[in-house]
Formats: C-alpha cells, structure tokens, sequence
C-alpha cells in the first residue's frame, strides 16, 4: 500500500470516527477556512446538486468534528446556479473574488461545470467538478479535476453491458445536455463494438417532460436494448408507457432516487445502470459512508453524495500537504495524484484529469423500484 493511500484512508477513518462514537477530537475555532460549491440545486439538474450538497455538508460536518485543519474549522459555501451557466459564472465570480474560497466544488452540469471552469483556470484556483471530462478545452485547465469518469467511458460502460446481455441492435435516448456529449463518445468508440447496431437516435430537451414521440420512433426499429443519457424520469416514462419491454441501459446520471421516484415502480423495471454505489448492497469499502449517510443525514447515499464526500477530502488532503496559505497553483499540484475514495479510485495525474478506469463501474439493475447490485464487472 502507498503512502498517499494510506494517508487517505487515515482521513477517511478519522472523518468516520469522529460522527460514530469514536474518539473525541479537540473543538474548532478562529478563522473558518472557505471553499466554495456552486451547484444544480434548483432547475433541471436538482436531482444531482441537491444531493452533491448533501455529501458536502456530511464530509464539512464530520471534518470540523474531529478538528477541522488544525484546530481551525472549515466552512462550505454552497451557491445554487438554478442550473444555468450564467448563473452559475456569477455565483463561481461571487465565491473567488469576494468571499475569498480557496478551492470550487461543482458545477452539477456540464455546462455550468465547462462555464466556471474558464474562471478558476484562469485564477489558478482549484475545481473539482462533479461532471466527467466533457469539451475539448477541459484537457487544458490542468486545475480542474473530474470527480465523475469521462463521457468516453459511460460510452463505454453502456456498449459493455448491452454486450454481456447479447444485444445486437440497440437505440439511443438522450438529452440535449450531457446526453449530446455521450452520444458523441458512443459513435467515437462504435469501432470497438462493430458486434452492436445502433439503429437509432432520437433527442429530447433538458427540461422536456415528455419524450414520447421520440421513444415512439424508436419503438419500430425492433431493438435488443435502449440506451438511455439524461438525468430525469422523462425518458424512462415514456420508453414504459409506450409498452416497449426491452432492457433499458443508462448512465449514472439518472440512477439517483429523484429519478427512482418520479419513473414509479411500473416504469422502474429492467432498467441497468453503469454506476459507483449501489446503496442496499455497497462494496466492502463503502459500507462505512453509506451507513454514515443514513445515520447523520438520514438518507441514503449514491454517487453523486460520495463524488461529494471524496471531492472534499481530497482537497483536505492537500491543505494537510501545502496548508490553506500555499495559493492555489501549490493546491493545485498538491492535488495532482492518486486518491482512493469511496466512489472510486482516482488518478488525477491522468490525462482526463479523473484517472477512473472502465472496471471501476459497479452495475445495478431496477427490478419492482429497487436497486439491485448486479454480477457483471468489466475485468479492463
């Protein structure tokens, strides 16, 4: 084991200890340490940001329990960009150059998450976003990490599962959000999976309520599966209420339970989901944190809640490395290493900024609107 994986497992530990009858840790006091979080509270991507927050406020609460940084407390500040770049360029502005935060959590979308990216590259000023590697620009902004894999591999992780399940002829569902960059990604690596059609596609608004006059257009194409890349129920309802039985693989993004919630348990069936947590039947490693979330939060936590928990302790880890004085370039390099989190592992020395492999996917499977942590791993 490595030095650094120790180390973060020794965070860890203690942020558990501290909220679990453990050891008492000394009380906090003097000058909060700030960060910022600029997330989808409200609007369309709510059913991500709200519980990002959520993660956020745990990991804050149990790190000032057992000391905060050195006896000083740490303090989140948490801006809700409605879902909307713009906003979400002010709230990122607001948070570095007024309220003085030393580090930016968020956005919950790709697109805030690209917009704010343009300003804390700019300032030097380190991001851990909650989207995976989107735009061709990303690649640059060597201080933005990616707390979620890139759009290459839910590509990836959606042809992967149609396979193991013998598809030969599948369709495509998405958003004009996110879905518009994995659907881009899907046709990028189409050449790896020439045993899989893609015989259609069909898109639908961010902010639609109903999609089925695009789910219609695919229903007479005779598919094996449906691919499906969006982040609300709408999608899902409508492949259902058009009768159409074949087995559903999206992206992680709508495996929460805002999602679960609005699909019903009708529509929540034979639907599979690329993802990280599986929340009635977590990995070894994450059933510590999602017990945690349960007690303190009195919740139950998925990926989006743990990107959140992870994002916060890897910056805690290199405060503990350069201090909160360091500037952020010193943060940002600090940073630049492999983590192992509880969402998953992490590289972000790599390339996409992120390091997270194509085995990292745990896939759960909706059966009667609940999550089932299914066999199939990919072994790359």
């Amino acid at each position: 084991m490595t030095k650094d994986k120790i180390f973060a497992l020794a965070i860890g530990a203690s942020a558990f200890a501290a909220v679990s009858g453990g050891p008492a840790f000394p009380q906090t006091s003097g000058e909060p340490i700030k960060f910022g979080a600029v997330l989808s509270v409200t609007g369309v991507g709510a059913g991500l940001g709200v519980n990002e927050r959520n993660g956020l406020l745990l990991a804050e609460k149990t790190i000032n329990a057992k000391g905060g940084f050195k006896g000083r407390p740490i303090r989140i500040i948490i801006e809700d960009d409605t879902s909307n770049p713009d906003t979400a360029v002010t709230k990122v502005n607001d948070l570095i150059f007024n309220q003085k935060v030393i580090t930016v959590f968020g956005a919950s979308l790709l697109g805030p998450a690209v917009a704010i990216g343009g300003i804390t590259d700019t300032a030097k000023i380190p991001q851990l976003t909650f989207t995976g590697l989107g735009p061709a620009v990303e690649l640059k902004r060597k201080c933005v990490f990616h707390m979620l894999p890139p759009h290459e591999l839910n590509a990836r992780g959606l042809y992967e599962y149609a396979r193991s399940i013998g598809a030969k002829k599948v369709g495509v569902l998405h958003d004009t959000g996110y879905g518009n960059v994995v659907m881009r990604e899907i046709n990028n690596v189409a050449g790896d999976y020439k045993d899989i059609q893609v015989l259609g596609t069909e898109k639908y608004e961010m902010a639609a309520t109903d999609a089925t006059a695009q789910a219609a257009k695919l229903r007479a194409l005779n598919l094996d599966a449906i691919f499906v890349i969006g982040t609300t129920a709408t999608p899902f309802r409508a492949i259902r209420q058009l009768q159409m039985k074949q087995p559903i693989v999206a992206v992680n993004g709508a495996s929460s339970y805002e999602a679960l919630n609005a699909m019903g348990n009708i529509v929540a069936n034979d639907i599979v989901f690329p993802e990280f947590i599986v929340n009635e039947d977590p990995l070894p490693n994450q059933k510590e944190f999602v017990e945690l979330f349960r007690k303190e939060m009195n919740g139950r936590a998925k990926n989006f809640e743990a990107a959140a928990w992870d994002a916060t302790h890897v910056a805690m880890r290199a405060l503990e490395k350069v201090g909160p004085d360091a500037g952020g370039e010193k943060l940002c390099a600090a940073m630049r290493e492999p983590y192992s989190g509880v969402m998953a592992n992490y590289n972000f020395s790599a390339d996409d900024m992120t390091g997270i492999r194509l085995s990292s996917f745990v896939f759960s499977k909706l059966v009667n609107g609940q999550f089932t942590r299914t066999p199939f791993r990919i072994n790359k």
